[in-house]
């Protein structure tokens, strides 16, 4: 009897274990091959979008999931709730046509809502679940109302949406679309300030002990801060109860939206840039920044094809979308393009055939993507995941520096270092660009990791708000932040540091030069020239030193922290003079001089290159990626981007690479060619010879 009882027991754990490893390998999304078309639908195309059109689309772009409408500002599909708006142009149940048909092709379906606003026959019946100003005014968009988070509709309503949406069809996933906070109207581009709707009102005064809600945003101010944690509390709530409710009804069903908590696929942008210069980087910036500051999220970072709000109809170039779409693969993303409504009689198709060519490409090499492991040293911190302003082209600047200079590094988001400590203590360089805040457990780790060894660089207002933590790090004090520097040089005095400025004696400035006393610090460099006399030119000169230096190094028992109080990212990004460059250069290799250059090529500087070890993604490699199968050279052709067009990339021909490599390649060979790559491997280190790249190549080294 017992001998059955024991087998019996060995037979349900085995059950249970077996259960347990169906239900993770069943969740689709953890694989990261991704490849997302979203066809954001205008009503009227619910009247004439077909399944059958749709999915054979898909299929000639190699697409595996689908994302498109469903509820939320208005009712893709027949709704029985009265307080969801119905579109009038919906036939039939078109959107349960589309997911059966979906997934007889193996194409899961992504179905989006958007609760920021309701139809104006809803905002009439229920003024008190909407947004309202300070000064009154409500958020309108046509017929459309913005609402407030914290009012009945987002916080018992659209819980009942997603319920109904759930019940009738079988989705593979959801997608939020605007969530959390609205005080601007962006299709309009207008301020209006923070909620003051009465649900708002109550639920702050709840959180705060009575306090009451604050007009104006104002980061100086408590209230404002307590406000900010407010925000932070009432929208992971919400995102927390979401999560409970889909996944008790569904737990293959994947959650993706703009944040982390509680979400399964973190979602992010590459759009196109309203102001000069553009950023032909931001697919690398958006899914570099996710990977590695949330390292257990699935990312997929979208190509929007509208050049803006006011230009839906057209899209950006093509040039531009094969370089995301190639960044994307490259960092470690899967591949997602969201376009305006069905491909049927699309308005600008010009990028439809890049489509079909990349997403296809993805598909045939899915193996050699999804998996990787950085092989990088550096890392920049990231001023949240999506900078603006001065802090947004400081870190591009730098950004911009090392990509040109075939610099690895990875990105780590500044709000989630103190989640991050080991993996920051890893590398042997972290740099700073304008990192004006972190909090204190972050500004802890940043201390031990440079007690352990890891040099620091920062640059501009970085950590102007901890005077204590720059005089510790860098030994520096600030007598004046902001301090216009145009008509000011600066002297590259040291030249066993500064090695990259024969022939030159002074450098330029314009923007931001702080006025900081080093005298903390083991060296101080750069001195600072005054503006002097610009002209006219017969007068010209009195370019005198200031007595202040724009650099200082800090020696600590076991690396160096160095401080530029300078826009030195800044001036680079907008004006690009090489000399700027070069101040970082050689500050990096001064500080790491064994790996300056961790890949050295002839490639030009606008090559970008990205190496990762990777994992092989097969549906039967059961390898978490503990352990590598390879190396893989991603290199993605820019020569064709020349700051405000993009051109067909030049073709190049007879590359050279030499990196380390810890073990000898059983095989070399190009993704895009398919053809053996020239190597010769020795001594850890490998030299390939590439004959020739056109936009993108893939250069594979497999390990036996």
């Amino acid at each position: 009897m017992m001998k059955y009882l024991f087998l019996t027991i060995l037979l349900l754990l085995s059950t249970i274990t077996f259960a347990q490893n169906t239900t993770n390998k069943e969740l689709w999304w953890k694989r990261n091959n991704l490849r997302v078309i979203q066809m954001n639908l205008p009503d009227y195309e619910a009247a004439t979008i077909h399944a059958d059109s749709v999915v054979e689309d898909l299929v000639k772009c190699s697409a595996n999931t689908l994302l498109i409408n469903a509820g939320g500002i208005m009712a893709f599909y027949p709704t029985n709730l009265d307080f969801h708006y119905q579109n009038p142009h919906v036939k039939n149940n078109v959107l349960g046509d589309i997911i059966r048909k979906c997934h007889e092709q193996q194409i899961k379906v992504i179905v989006r809502f958007d609760f920021s606003r309701v139809h104006e026959s809803i905002f009439k019946a229920h003024p008190e679940w909407c947004y309202i100003s300070p000064k009154g005014e409500r958020i309108i968009n046509t017929d459309m109302y913005v609402v407030s988070i914290n009012a009945p509709y987002v916080q018992e309503k659209s819980f009942q949406i997603i319920e109904e949406v759930m019940d009738k069809f079988p989705i593979d996933g959801i997608f939020l679309n605007m969530p959390g906070y609205q005080v601007n109207n962006p299709y309009e581009g207008k301020y209006h300030g923070i909620d003051q709707n009465e649900f708002d009102k109550k639920r702050f005064a709840a959180f705060s002990g009575g306090q009451q809600l604050p007009t104006e945003e104002n980061k100086a101010d408590p209230l404002f801060q307590r406000y900010l944690e407010f925000k932070k509390h009432t929208v992971e709530d919400w995102s927390e109860r979401l999560h409970k409710l889909v996944k008790s009804k569904n737990k293959q069903v994947a959650i993706c939206t703009y944040s982390d908590k509680f979400v399964d696929i973190i979602r992010h942008e590459s759009q196109s840039m309203t102001t000069l210069p553009y950023w032909p980087y931001s697919a690398s910036d958006n899914v570099g920044n996710a990977v590695n500051s949330f390292p257990d999220h699935i990312i997929s970072n979208a190509s929007i094809q509208q050049i803006s709000f006011q230009s839906r109809y057209n899209a950006v170039e093509p040039q531009e979308v094969q370089i995301r779409l190639y960044e994307n693969i490259a960092n470690g993303s899967g591949l997602d393009m969201s376009m305006m409504g069905d491909m049927r009689g699309y308005e600008d198709e010009r990028n439809f055939e890049v489509f079909r060519k990349v997403y296809a490409f993805h598909k045939k090499h899915e193996p050699y993507f999804g998996k990787y492991k950085s092989i990088a040293k550096i890392a920049v911190v990231a001023p949240g995941a999506w900078p603006s302003g001065d802090p947004m082209q400081e870190y591009r600047g730098i950004q911009l520096m090392l990509r040109e200079a075939h610099i690895p590094f990875d990105i780590i988001e500044d709000g989630q270092i103190h989640n991050l400590a080991e993996k920051v203590k890893g590398y042997k360089l972290l740099i700073l660009p304008e990192i004006t805040y972190l909090k204190p457990e972050a500004l802890q780790v940043l201390k031990e990791a440079v007690n352990a060894g890891t040099h620091v660089i920062a640059t501009n207002r970085t950590l102007f708000d901890s005077p204590e933590t720059l005089q510790t790090l860098f030994g520096a004090k600030i007598e004046k932040k902001d301090n216009d520097g145009a008509g000011n040089y600066l002297v590259p005095d040291n030249r066993a540091i500064f090695k990259s400025f024969a022939g030159q004696k002074m450098i330029f400035w314009k923007f931001n030069l702080g006025l900081y006393d080093l005298s903390g610090a083991d060296q101080k460099l750069l001195p600072v020239l005054a503006k002097g006399r610009p002209g006219p030119p017969e007068i010209i000169g009195g370019h005198d030193p200031t007595g202040y230096y724009a650099m200082g190094i800090k020696n600590h028992p076991k690396s160096k922290a160095l401080i530029f109080p300078v826009n030195l990212g800044k001036i680079y990004y907008m004006h690009g003079y090489q000399e700027h460059k070069n101040l970082l250069l050689d500050a990096i290799s001064y500080v790491l001089p064994e790996n300056t250059r961790q890949i050295r090529t002839n490639a030009p500087a606008r090559v970008e290159t990205i190496l990762k070890e990777f994992t092989r993604n097969t549906v039967n490699n059961n390898n978490s990626g503990q352990t590598s199968d390879g190396l893989i050279l991603h290199l993605i052709n820019l020569t064709g981007f020349s700051g405000n067009t993009y051109f067909e990339p030049l073709p190049l021909y007879n590359l050279n690479f030499q990196f380390e490599c810890e073990k000898k390649p059983e095989k070399v060979f190009s993704l895009a060619s398919g053809k053996p790559v020239k190597f010769v491997w020795k001594n850890g280190q490998i030299q390939l010879e590439l004959a020739g790249l056109n936009g993108f190549d893939g250069i594979v080294m497999e390990w036996n």
